[in-house]
């Protein structure tokens, strides 16, 4: 045998093995775009540095290539902490250009999630969005139309339908879905969430009434920051830090939480193919621009089930849920007799895919993504337009629009300001 037929031979052992163990790499412009091989390291461009996003610049399994934000600083923070080699953009847009990107993160105020995450799927990127998942129902709407049409990838960021303690609960979320599916609680559920059930309402996210106006730092491009929300003058209160106390941007702590408390409900309840078909709100008037607080409020769905957003929280003694069989209190203690044993026999929850990477690499749809996503958040975005209008509104979870009543169905598509539009 001679040197060059060794050396053939060797290099095609080399690459059958490596084929056979799935470890052979084929380069993304070969295999088509968007498409990421099993044994390629992942890439991610994040918009938005200054919190949230600057919090996942490290993440096992990625790599992170580029960063977009309004402001100078977070870029310069978040691009020392990377290193060199990263891309740094002013406009979103050139970020979610880039053809080196397979996930985009949009770590930013939620009124520009919807209209990031729809540019990114038309790109032919994966999207990773922070809660909530969208500033309007109509937005989200619009996000899970974008993401099915384009075939992609979508993770909302809150995990708790599927890992770690559940606030209060002290345990995952599985056994209490395996209790509510065991019928031993009885039907119709109430799930009430509350302090006194492990869940903190964090109403210091509220607006201030009196914002004189201020000058816009040397930093910050704050029209860019502003986007598609109404033209506000600057103050430092709107941005950053808190910018969730104003609805032009979020809604209070009820935005800030409640996707993180509601979708684990939505998915244990079985609802994340509908809505709430009633929404009443117990609060003081809130005002135009700052979010308030609230003492009550509740969803009611077509088959009975409750889900109470209890701001006052006046009874300590209150169930988590409560059916008509039984009651299950925070630190999940229950009232029926060995619990635990009967659990045990029950069969788990259907598998879900609950590494986004995995997502990704195989195409395969992650456990929160934009459908049961847009479910949840939908029920975050009933509770602020309830709040905001002061009144009880009937809702057809179908045509996901209210029943008899134009001013809050504007509210569902808001007016975007020029030249911002979905």
């Amino acid at each position: 045998m001679t040197e060059i037929s060794k050396k053939g031979r060797r290099q095609f052992l080399r690459n059958s093995a490596a084929i056979a163990a799935g470890f052979f790499i084929v380069p993304r412009h070969v295999l088509g775009k968007g498409y990421i091989p099993p044994s390629d390291q992942i890439t991610k461009g994040i918009i938005g540095v200054g919190g949230m996003g600057k919090g996942h610049i490290k993440y096992a399994g990625t790599r992170v290539v580029a960063v977009c934000d309004v402001d100078k600083l977070h870029l310069e923070e978040a691009a020392n902490m990377i290193g060199g080699g990263v891309k740094i953009f002013h406009d979103h847009r050139e970020l979610i250009a880039l053809p080196e990107v397979d996930i985009v993160h949009i770590a930013t105020p939620p009124h520009w999630h919807g209209i990031m995450a729809i540019e990114a799927a038309k790109a032919g990127k994966d999207i990773w969005c922070e809660k909530p998942m969208t500033r309007t129902i109509g937005e989200g709407k619009r996000v899970v139309e974008a993401v099915k049409q384009y075939g992609r990838m979508f993770r909302l960021n809150t995990w708790f339908r599927f890992e770690d303690n559940f606030y209060g609960m002290k345990t995952t979320v599985k056994p209490i879905k395996k209790l509510v599916e065991s019928g031993l609680l009885g039907w119709p559920l109430t799930v009430t969430v509350s302090k006194h059930t492990g869940f903190d309402w964090k109403f210091y996210w509220v607006g201030k009434t009196q914002l004189e106006p201020q000058p816009v730092p040397e930093t910050l491009d704050y029209d860019r920051w502003l986007g598609p929300a109404p033209y506000k003058p600057y103050h430092l209160h709107r941005t950053h830090q808190t910018f969730r106390g104003y609805w032009d941007y979020d809604g209070g702590g009820l935005g800030d939480m409640g996707q993180h408390y509601i979708d684990p409900i939505q998915y244990f309840l079985g609802k994340d193919h509908t809505s709430p078909v009633k929404v009443e709100v117990d609060a003081e008037q809130q005002h135009y621009d700052a979010c308030g607080t609230f003492r009550k409020i509740t969803f009611t769905y077509d088959d009975g089930c409750k889900i109470i957003l209890d701001g006052e929280a006046n009874d300590p003694n209150v169930a988590y849920i409560e059916g008509p069989k039984g009651k299950l209190f925070s630190g999940f203690r229950s009232d029926i007799p060995n619990l635990q044993e009967k659990l045990a026999m029950m069969p788990d929850p259907e598998p879900q895919v609950t590494n986004f990477l995995d997502s990704v690499k195989y195409r395969q749809t992650f456990a929160l993504n934009e459908s049961n996503g847009h479910r949840s958040c939908t029920i975050v975005n009933l509770g602020k337009i309830a709040l905001q209008l002061g009144r009880t509104l009937n809702f057809d979870p179908v045509k996901q629009e209210f029943i008899n009543d134009e001013e809050a169905n504007r509210m569902i598509n808001p007016p975007m300001r020029a030249p911002w539009n979905i």
